[in-house]
């Protein structure tokens, strides 16, 4: 991959000078540069401010009733995981975390759930079907209110940052749902 990306930058160095813009490729290149910058540490400021909620969340025995709130349907979808384990709450707040469109923050959380469910493996050297639908629940997750998007959107001046609302919504839950079902089908196949 490297030697891929040593290539087109070499390509647009070329073309750069060939082309006499040579000038305006050196300032995109610190604009862009800058720009990533700026994205990155108001990502941070996100990623901060969500983990920050988190712990409040769990200091204040709050997480627990949401892990309450969602218990029927996690308890439905991780059917061999015990109701009081570590692992539902977990879950539960890499699942916010996703819905609320903070996947930079849902990255621990969700790696924290992992650990927790590979606590209940009793075969580390295999993954089990609650850790393979988290897994798949992780990635395809439904994001009710796409946060990160709407503030990016908002830093670049787009009028309207929150249409994205809507069009993410059913296209998250619309993934989410179809790769639960194509996992639900593929174990039955494979039983």
């Amino acid at each position: 991959m490297n030697v891929l990306w040593l290539i087109m930058i070499c390509i647009s160095i070329v073309f750069a000078i060939f082309t006499g813009n040579l000038e305006a490729f050196t300032k995109s290149i610190f604009d862009g540069a800058k720009a990533a910058v700026e994205i990155s540490l108001f990502l941070l400021g996100i990623v901060s401010v969500w983990m920050g909620i988190t712990r409040i969340l769990e200091d204040s025995g709050l997480i627990y009733r949401i892990a309450h709130l969602f218990r029927p349907i996690i308890s439905r979808l991780f059917r061999n995981i015990p109701g009081d384990h570590p692992s539902i709450t977990a879950i539960t707040l890499n699942v916010l975390a996703n819905m609320f469109g903070l996947g930079n923050a849902a990255t621990p959380l969700g790696i924290n759930a992992i650990q927790e469910l590979d606590a209940l493996n009793p075969e580390k050297e295999t993954i089990t079907p609650e850790m393979m639908t988290f897994i798949v629940l992780n990635t395809a997750s439904i994001q009710l209110i796409p946060f990160s998007v709407i503030g990016i959107l908002a830093s670049y001046g787009d009028s309207n940052p929150a249409a994205v609302v809507l069009p993410v919504l059913v296209a998250t839950t619309v993934s989410a749902v179809t790769a639960l079902l194509v996992l639900s089908l593929f174990r039955r196949i494979l039983r």
